[in-house]
């Protein structure tokens, strides 16, 4: 066990209303102990109990992974037969922890799967979620998780120059989305990517979650590329919106708003004040401009070991923001119909003020037409 993670969550776990927390794959899990899992048809959980006993339930053929990394770790197994899971689960649990109570658990990860077998072990037990204890770990990210996300920015930024070298008049949104996937992979990034990238050109660019088609671009098309890169289990979350030949004027005018707007919210984060007051910023800025209904979204979220995560840059969240918070920047409009513009930046705050993790130019790039 990774005594650096474990060890903070003790004080928190004992000053909670848990006597019990159950993790099964995901972020959580991977912060606490290092281990990779999936999910899949087979419940794997890891337990931590007062004090920072931990044991792990998992599938037989899983064990010499977890001995391998982890030996000193407790491991109840069970076998292939489903009908058997249910008694194996019982058993460790009454080896384990047989009087919990209150039961902690992440609130997007835990299934109705791995519940079933919780409540049939500890029927009595209650279950809630363990989202806040385990965000006050998560949120600070110390000197090597912000050096993994340096990394995961920079393979991202190499993937993203070598591929609009390649973007021609024609191309399809999914052509360049698979051409910067490949890239980011060559450049080192983790097979499993924070998500597919977004590539959405023309009046498509005005749907700020908008899946790549086989729709060519063409000439006096905005095109909003959204991607992010893996490293070693930290990510990167990055947007730049780039032109294919001459724009409509508005679409200039729209992008210089945005720009001034990214900037804005870069300048205005620091640590002690509410993340409200980075959206704020950056809202303004798109207000003024005269576009404040077609910024349709929140400023940004926070990033790490997930592409969404605390602390979360919308207007109203008054939480703090404290040092070692990392968390994007990405004002934006959108003309439906017409075309949409988002710049988007991953910000670390510092002990005195906040840098900017990602480095690329945010100046308008174009791609030139024959």
């Amino acid at each position: 066990m990774q005594p650096d993670r474990i060890t903070p969550l003790i004080p928190l776990l004992k000053n909670s209303v848990f006597d019990l927390l159950i993790l099964n794959p995901g972020p959580g899990m991977l912060y606490l102990t290092g281990l990779h899992f999936h999910l899949m048809e087979r419940p794997t959980l890891l337990l931590v109990a007062l004090g920072g006993k931990t044991a792990m339930i998992l599938p037989e053929l899983e064990k010499s992974k977890v001995l391998g990394q982890l030996p000193g770790l407790a491991c109840y197994t069970y076998g292939d037969n489903p009908a058997s899971w249910q008694g194996a689960i019982n058993d460790a649990f009454q080896h384990f922890c047989p009087k919990a109570n209150a039961i902690g658990v992440e609130s997007m990860r835990m299934r109705h799967l791995e519940l079933n077998y919780i409540q049939g072990a500890l029927p009595l037990a209650i279950v809630q979620s363990a989202d806040l204890l385990l965000n006050t770990l998560r949120i600070r990210k110390d000197a090597a998780e912000v050096a993994l996300m340096r990394q995961a920015v920079a393979i991202a930024e190499g993937a993203f120059l070598k591929t609009i070298t390649s973007i021609q008049p024609g191309m399809t949104e999914r052509a360049i989305a698979s051409e910067l996937t490949i890239n980011m992979l060559r450049l080192g990034s983790d097979a499993e990517l924070p998500f597919p990238p977004i590539v959405a050109a023309g009046p498509n660019s005005a749907d700020p979650h908008a899946v790549p088609t086989e729709s060519p671009i063409q000439a006096g098309d905005l095109i909003v590329i959204d991607w992010g890169a893996a490293y070693q289990g930290y990510f990167s979350d990055l947007t730049r919106t780039v032109a294919v030949g001459k724009l409509d004027p508005e679409l200039y005018t729209i992008y210089e708003a945005v720009l001034n707007a990214n900037e804005a919210g870069r300048s205005a984060a620091k640590p002690g004040i509410p993340a409200g007051d980075v959206d704020r910023a950056g809202r303004k800025i798109i207000a003024a401009a005269g576009y404040g209904q077609f910024f349709t979204h929140r400023m940004g979220h926070g990033l790490g070991m997930e592409a969404h995560e605390e602390p979360y840059i919308y207007g109203e969240n008054e939480q703090l923001l404290i040092p070692g918070n990392v968390f994007t920047v990405e004002p934006g409009i959108y003309l439906p119909g017409k075309g949409g513009v988002r710049i988007e930046d991953n910000v670390l705050i510092t002990e005195s003020g906040a840098e900017s993790l990602s480095t690329m130019t945010r100046e308008l790039i174009t791609i030139p037409c024959p």
